[in-house]
């Protein structure tokens, strides 16, 4: 058996999304209903992608896999909640034959994070589901399997370091990720979170909130923009309004003390004037968070 990376660290967690879809119309059903294009999946492949509204707003977002078999498909996602996307489907099943059957509450997941987690996940047979994940500045797999193998999955990855949500949280902050729909959700469009090279296919046809997407390609601008933020003291609740003097200019969405515990960093969604920083947590404070250049 393939030892786990020595470099690489896990971090174990319970899914917020693992929906089975089934029935003839499956395939038709997803591919007209997901950002991305799935009808070049293989089985066991996967597809990152968004569940938008009709306005192109982030309803959720997930990966799409096809089963083993080639015959039906599953929806996972690591913060995106079931309910939200079973009911973004439900709404939108008419005549087709599609069931959707929410597993989530028994399947758990493991995040193998580091240099050589692709070779070792490919290595030997693996119980569940595996594909790419992205906390953020370096190699990761996402391994979500049924409770009944969990013992299992702990013998495969014994050794190995574990590392807290804080941690993860900062890999994914550091590198500029959206957690879906904290950073990015229901009142903001993929763009502003620079999710399109990730999520969005311009040339699949239609989906729900797909000519949103081609005027947004066509104009090539949005108003609000994803920025990495960095300040002093302990990290603030969140949402935080930002301000620069006494004009609100965002919102701080997701926070994480900073290494070694000296300040706090988040991501903040704020106008695209305002994106170079920096800015208050209040009106008429003086501006304390910085905007950290984006590599």
């Amino acid at each position: 058996m393939t030892k786990f990376p020595d470099s690489a660290v896990i971090f174990p967690y319970c899914p917020a999304c693992v929906l089975h879809v089934s029935g003839p119309d499956a395939a038709t059903f997803l591919q007209g209903q997901f950002t991305n294009d799935l009808r070049n999946l293989l089985p066991r492949q996967s597809v990152y992608g968004l569940w938008l509204d009709r306005k192109g707003r982030v309803i959720a977002d997930s990966h799409v896999l096809k089963s083993g078999d080639g015959a039906d498909f599953w929806i996972v996602s690591v913060s995106s909640p079931a309910p939200t996307v079973a009911r973004r489907l439900g709404d939108h099943i008419v005549a087709d034959e599609v069931a959707i059957e929410d597993e989530t509450g028994s399947w758990q997941g493991v995040s193998l994070i580091g240099a050589g987690v692709g070779t070792w996940c490919a290595s030997a047979p693996r119980p569940g589901l595996l594909f790419p994940g992205r906390r953020g500045g370096t190699e990761s797999r996402e391994w979500i399997f049924p409770v009944s193998d969990a013992g299992l999955v702990k013998a495969a990855v014994s050794g190995a370091r574990e590392v807290s949500k804080e941690e993860t949280e900062r890999m994914r902050i550091a590198s500029g990720v959206p957690l879906v729909p904290v950073d990015i959700g229901p009142a903001d469009l993929p763009n502003e979170g620079g999710l399109e090279s990730a999520a969005i296919s311009y040339s699949k046809g239609c989906y729900l909130g797909q000519e949103v997407m081609a005027r947004l390609q066509s104009r090539g601008r949005v108003r609000r923009a994803l920025v990495r933020v960095t300040g002093p003291g302990a990290p603030p609740p969140v949402p935080a309004a930002l301000w620069r003097a006494d004009r609100r200019e965002g919102e701080l969405r997701s926070v994480v003390p900073g290494a070694g515990g000296l300040g706090f960093e988040g991501l903040a969604l704020v106008s695209v004037g305002s994106a170079g920083g920096p800015f208050s947590l209040a009106s008429g404070m003086q501006a304390s968070l910085d905007v950290v250049p984006s590599a």
